[in-house]
């Protein structure tokens, strides 16, 4: 089975999917690590990525997903798929269930604020909701809890164990 956690920068998709993951003993991978070096030399200067740098990397995420269904391995993927063309490309043929995580713009603004080492800042941040295209095949669950009271939620939502 394949859960996407997805959203805004910020939203919690490492810190759930991590916790959510080991609930279930299942691998975690974050979308982050398939960009490519041009991808990520951008983001790290600020600069939100355009449609035509996201299709390799959506590309090989699905790519990463179908070998992993084809292999029957669990996977949780934290990963921001904005929008519903990047979902369509991700999952196409693919059995996976999608995790909206959702929250205030103000919300997030603050929590990366706190953040340390982290290449996401305001701009990014108003880029990505801005490209945000809500989906309307997602469970959506509020961020504004506590890490483990999500994946509560998400393991409640998608009747999956509560513990491993």
């Amino acid at each position: 089975m394949i859960i996407t956690l997805m959203g805004v920068t910020g939203s919690g998709k490492t810190t759930v999917g991590l916790l959510l993951a080991k609930r279930l003993d299942w691998e975690f991978s974050d979308a982050d690590d398939f960009h490519s070096a041009a991808n990520k030399d951008k983001m790290h200067h600020g600069i939100p990525l355009t449609d035509a740098d996201r299709i390799p990397w959506l590309a090989a995420i699905h790519d990463y997903l179908a070998l992993a269904a084809s292999e029957r391995r669990s996977i949780v993927l934290g990963c921001s798929a904005l929008k519903q063309s990047y979902r369509e490309r991700l999952f196409h043929g693919l059995d996976a269930r999608l995790v909206y995580l959702k929250g205030s713009y103000e919300l997030i603004d603050r929590r990366l604020q706190q953040r340390k080492g982290h290449f996401a800042d305001d701009q990014i941040l108003a880029a990505q909701f801005a490209d945000l295209q809500e989906p309307t095949d997602a469970v959506v669950v509020d961020i504004s809890g506590e890490p483990a009271q999500i994946v509560d939620e998400i393991c409640s939502r998608l009747n999956l164990p509560a513990t491993a």
